[in-house]
């Protein structure tokens, strides 16, 4: 792992953000007097926010693993 400090700032973000996504999910379920079906929806995008940050973070860890740190040298 000789990319591991390249690799830390991406982890901490999606950990702030996943940590974000999952508070406002949170909140939703807490709120009373919101229909089910809207507490469903508000539910459900932050979680799928939440995935695609996954995914975008393991895609960002293959591209530092294959050596390519910085993503605007392809421009």
């Amino acid at each position: 792992m000789k990319h591991g400090k390249k690799m830390i700032a991406p982890i901490i973000v999606t950990i702030i953000m996943l940590l974000y996504y999952i508070g406002i999910a949170a909140a939703f379920l807490i709120i009373r007097g919101i229909p089910l079906q809207v507490k469903a929806l508000m539910v459900v995008i932050p979680l799928l926010s939440g995935a695609v940050m996954v995914g975008v973070l393991a895609s960002r860890i293959r591209e530092i693993e294959g050596g390519e740190e910085d993503d605007l040298s392809k421009y």
